[in-house]
């Protein structure tokens, strides 16, 4: 690694050890043992507060991603855009606990028109601060506004190094106008003389690209990114296979039968494993709090931040009957059968 990825690394460490605090800390630790004790004695012990939180800009989005229900249109719920006043509200209630934020749910972020100020909340707040996108709207004005707003973290999703494997999954996709907002992103930080954001390319491995993960690896660098990450893929049609499953199982979350079907590769035995239930939450556009990622249609409203504190909500009586009914198992819901959540991969 040459000094220029070096520096950008320890500028993000660096951002980010400067947004903590002792109440955070104790936070954090203090939900670690929760959580163990939980796992333990198979009762649930109510967590204090969420250090990490989802908010989700706008389910809007340009591409027509086969696995994805804003790519797909197929949400049950409105789609829609998050009200600035409501974030506000929300981050003043939970930022003295909030170790990082990502401002990404579902939808494409950079739709909402108000999204840098968003980021501008966060920062003003002192939260670090993540999103993800396609990276079809980085353009020069709002590479300079998301920048100069504060985000501390970019993950740019690119799924192929050739526009063929690229737009196989982000259908309506173009790969080059992507790879030149990177680029852009990487111009207009250098050029402000700052070392925000930490911009990461992220690969979601499919049996339609993994044979791009050497080019990736090679690639991202020269795009002008930090760093790359590789994720496995959530296939919702998997137990008789796809041709989304990559064939190499190290990259897969799923693996193959004796008789030809598939399943979830589970580390743990009782499925009890859910630590995103007791460190974070999710709160959809139109401000409903669910318990995780996973719940892309909302189907598990917990509370909603419009009506209710969300302290009530994260402590209050459907939370603690949902983290109960979790802990005895995970096939309860159907959203943890296909989770990653205690799932073994290699990446």
């Amino acid at each position: 690694m040459n000094f220029h990825h070096w520096r950008y690394r320890w500028a993000d460490v660096v951002r980010f050890l400067g947004k903590l605090s002792v109440p955070k800390l104790y936070n954090a630790v203090a939900l670690v043992v929760q959580f163990y004790i939980s796992l333990w004695s198979r009762r649930p012990v109510q967590p204090t507060h969420p250090m990490t939180l989802s908010v989700e800009p706008t389910t809007a989005c340009n591409l027509r991603c086969p696995e994805c229900p804003s790519g797909m249109r197929s949400f049950s719920r409105p789609t829609g855009k998050a009200r600035l006043e409501e974030f506000e509200a929300l981050l003043e209630q939970v930022h003295r606990k909030l170790i990082y934020l990502i401002l990404y749910f579902q939808g494409e972020p950079f739709l909402h028109p108000d999204f840098e100020r968003f980021i501008a909340a966060a920062h003003r707040y002192g939260v670090y601060t993540i999103t993800s996108t396609n990276g079809h709207f980085l353009t020069p004005e709002r590479c300079k506004a998301v920048i100069e707003a504060g985000l501390d973290r970019l993950i740019i999703s690119v799924d192929g190094v050739t526009q063929e494997s690229y737009a196989r999954y982000r259908r309506q996709g173009d790969l080059e106008r992507v790879i030149e907002g990177i680029r852009t992103m990487h111009a207009v930080r250098k050029r402000l003389g700052r070392t925000n954001p930490r911009i990461v390319v992220q690969f979601i491995v499919f049996g339609t690209n993994e044979h791009e993960l050497p080019a990736i690896r090679r690639a991202y660098k020269s795009w002008g990114a930090d760093d790359l990450a590789i994720k496995t893929a959530q296939v919702y049609d998997y137990v008789r296979g796809n041709p989304l499953i990559p064939r190499d199982e190290r990259y897969s979350r799923y693996r193959r039968r004796p008789d030809g079907s598939y399943e979830v590769k589970y580390r743990y035995r009782r499925h009890r494993h859910c630590w995103r239930m007791w460190h974070s939450a999710v709160v959809t556009w139109d401000g409903r709090v669910v318990p995780c990622c996973f719940d892309k249609d909302a189907e598990h409203v917990l509370g909603t931040i419009s009506q209710s504190a969300f302290k009530d909500i994260w402590r209050g009586a459907s939370y603690r009957a949902f983290r109960r009914r979790l802990i005895d198992s995970r096939h309860h819901f159907a959203m943890c059968k296909n989770c990653s959540e205690g799932v073994r991969v290699w990446l």
